[in-house]
C-alpha cells in the first residue's frame, strides 16, 4: 500500500478547496471554513489514490503558469480549429469526411501527462481516444479520428501535435 506524504496531501487539498470555491463562489467565512476542513478530510483519504508521482511539482510555479497556459491559450487554440474543421466538414455536405481508426505514438512520459492529453484530444471534435496501450516501452493511443489520410507519425502529428508539446512542459 502506498504511503501518504504531506505534499500529496497538500496537493489534494489545494486542488479540492480550488473546487469547492469555483463551485460555492459565495465566499462567506463559514462556506470557506466548511469547504477546507471537507476538502482537508478528502485530501487525507484520497491522496494516496490520486498523486502517484512527485506531488511537489504542483507546488512549481513554471510549471503551474505553463499548465494555465495550456488550458487557457493552446487547447481553446486548438479547440477552436477542430471546431471550424468541423462546421466547414458539415456545411459543405459530409462528403469530406474519411473515418477510421489511426495508431498513434506518444511521447508523454507522466501517467497525469498521458490522461491529460487523452482527455483533450477526446474533446477536440472529430476525434476520440479509445485506448492506450505499450507495445515493446512505447505508448500508443488507438484514436478514432474523421479524417484518416495520413496513418502513424504523420496522423500523429496532425491529432496531437501542439497539445503533446504543450502538456510535456508541463508534467516533464
Amino acid at each position: 500500500m502506498r504511503k501518504t506524504t504531506f505534499p500529496a496531501v497538500l496537493a489534494t487539498f489545494v486542488v479540492c478547496f480550488l473546487f469547492w470555491m469555483l463551485l460555492d463562489f459565495s465566499f462567506k467565512p463559514e462556506e470557506l471554513i466548511a469547504g477546507a476542513i471537507v476538502s482537508l478530510a478528502v485530501a487525507l483519504f484520497s491522496a494516496r489514490f490520486f498523486i502517484h508521482e512527485k506531488a511537489g511539482w504542483f507546488f512549481n510555479p513554471l510549471r503551474l503558469v505553463k499548465l494555465l497556459g495550456f488550458w487557457c491559450v493552446t487547447f481553446p487554440v486548438e479547440l477552436w480549429k477542430a471546431n471550424v474543421d468541423m462546421a466547414r466538414r458539415c456545411f459543405t455536405g459530409c462528403t469530406n469526411i474519411n473515418p477510421g481508426i489511426v495508431k498513434v505514438p506518444v511521447d508523454l512520459k507522466s501517467d497525469y501527462g498521458r490522461a491529460a492529453l487523452a482527455n483533450a484530444i477526446t474533446l477536440t471534435p472529430g476525434t476520440m481516444t479509445l485506448d492506450i496501450a505499450e507495445q515493446e516501452g512505447q505508448t500508443y493511443y488507438y484514436i478514432h479520428w474523421i479524417n484518416v489520410t495520413a496513418t502513424g507519425e504523420e496522423a500523429g502529428e496532425a491529432i496531437k501535435g501542439r497539445l503533446e508539446k504543450g502538456l510535456k512542459g508541463v508534467w516533464e
